[in-house]
């Protein structure tokens, strides 16, 4: 596979290109999905081939194929060539690629446990328990739980890259990712709750979730959400959140944002704008208490990768520190447009995608604050643990979150649950509000998704909790 590579980006450079990488990319991977404690899907999915991106004119082209004869290479290396030409001549700017640290190097992520040691058979008996724990556990409290959607996939992706400027990088990782939804019903009243787990490991990652006691602690809280929460009215109260919905506060008013392409206009008609621009590095966009990470090299981490699909060394990024936007993530293309240097931020979810500006692992660091000490000096405040709804605008400005399970504070100390509380700020107002920051820190998988055509990839968002102070907080029916 190498000399195939290679011999792309060569005859790249013989057709005119000033600068070509190509791409190997292989996707194995098995999902199972119950429905309602039946077996709905089960499959078993292999994707590779190659792509090549070539700079011509200043213009950039791309090509993939899952072909890999040597014929079939000059003729994706031609279509590549041809596509940039083709727009060459509509570039404001010429493309190019900034300086980086380009890797020379093998990361191979061993997995502990392989997806060939566990039968199919025992998955399926895995997820069955997981489901029968939580028909029961919804049964002890008097309800059912009428829909129940539960996948469980595994995969391993294996990348090797070459660049005409010194890459050549091999990487493999395995995966492993667990959706949940949960309908509980209590006669005419229904609550839901989704959840995603995800991590960079073998059949490990799956035994350290511990499924049936998992989903069994998921439809007791949902049965309490239901038959303990109380309607509120909308009132002007502290509240503390609980490091889901930090998490995704983080990554859709912060990480998104953040992307340099998204600036520079390319994402607009796909998935937005920001309500950043150029002049945005050093703005005070919250308290002091908040500082914003993204960082692909967490350990096990669903958006693991110790270096990009431009060959280019992964490091954590500062998105917000101190409560100043601090950086952009950019890959090799944002960044000589800007002037300054790629921090790793491309990636590509398949061989036949082009690799684009990503986040990887967005999160709030954690504060010095036990959870105790943020509850205990509000005399009136919410704690929304998790969400059940999310929505943001396309300039990532103005947000609202709903909650699912949530609690009133009262004198330091938690009391009933409440209905649904929402808060609706715009992303200055949010970051700013916040005086304090756990100690705590916890992360929730996702699927990003961007581009056209679209890229969902894997993601963990998270953070500890942390508490607003003097927020509108509004009621449920």
């Amino acid at each position: 596979m190498e000399d195939q590579l290679c011999y792309a980006v060569i005859q790249a450079l013989k057709d005119g290109a000033t600068y070509a990488d190509a791409r190997f990319q292989a996707d194995e991977g098995q999902s199972l999905l119950l429905k309602n404690g039946a077996l709905e899907v089960s499959s078993f999915d292999v994707r590779r081939g190659i792509s090549v991106r070539v700079i011509v004119n200043g213009a950039m082209g791309f090509a993939a194929t899952n072909i890999l004869t040597k014929g079939n290479l000059n003729t994706l290396v031609k279509h590549a060539v041809h596509r940039a030409q083709a727009s060459s001549t509509m570039r404001r700017r010429p493309i190019a690629m900034a300086p980086a640290e380009l890797c020379q190097q093998e990361f191979d992520l061993g997995p502990r446990i392989g997806f060939d040691h566990v039968p199919l058979e025992s998955r399926i008996d895995l997820l069955m328990e997981a489901d029968a724990w939580a028909v029961e556990a919804a049964g002890k409290h008097g309800m059912t739980l009428p829909g129940r959607y539960i996948s469980l996939d595994t995969w391993s992706t294996e990348k090797y890259i070459v660049s005409s400027d010194g890459t050549e990088v091999r990487l493999r990782t395995p995966r492993v990712a667990m959706d949940l939804f949960l309908m509980a019903k209590d006669g005419d009243r229904t609550a839901q709750r989704s959840l995603q787990l995800g991590e960079s490991a073998g059949w490990e990652g799956v035994e350290r979730w511990d499924l049936p006691n998992r989903l069994s602690d998921e439809a007791t809280q949902l049965t309490k959400v239901l038959g303990q929460g109380r309607a509120m009215g909308t009132e002007r109260c502290d509240v503390v959140l609980g490091p889901e919905v930090v998490g995704i506060v983080c990554h859709e008013s912060s990480g998104h944002p953040s992307e340099a392409d998204r600036m520079l206009g390319r994402e607009s008609a796909q998935a937005g704008e920001t309500y950043l621009d150029r002049r945005s590095l050093g703005q005070t966009i919250g308290s002091e208490h908040v500082n914003v990470v993204d960082d692909p090299t967490l350990p096990r981490s669903f958006g693991y990768y110790q270096c990009d699909d431009e060959g280019v060394r992964a490091r954590k990024r500062y998105l917000i520190r101190r409560g100043k936007v601090d950086g952009l993530l950019h890959n090799r293309e944002t960044a000589h447009e800007m002037g300054t240097t790629s921090n790793g931020s491309s990636r590509s979810v398949a061989y036949n995608r082009e690799p684009i500006v990503r986040m990887a692992n967005t999160y709030l660091e954690p504060g010095d604050h036990s959870f105790e000490e943020l509850i205990g000096d509000i005399r009136e405040g919410i704690y929304i643990k998790n969400f059940m709804e999310w929505n943001i605008d396309d300039r990532r400005f103005n947000q609202r979150y709903v909650g699912l399970e949530a609690y009133r504070i009262r004198s330091g100390r938690l009391e009933g649950m409440v209905r649904n509380p929402r808060i609706e700020m715009t992303t200055p107002a949010l970051w700013s509000a916040v005086d304090a920051v756990g100690d705590d820190l916890s992360f929730t998988a996702a699927y990003c998704g961007k581009g056209d055509p679209a890229q969902a990839i894997p993601v963990w968002t998270g953070g500890p909790h942390l508490r607003l102070r003097d927020v509108v907080v509004g009621g449920s029916a």
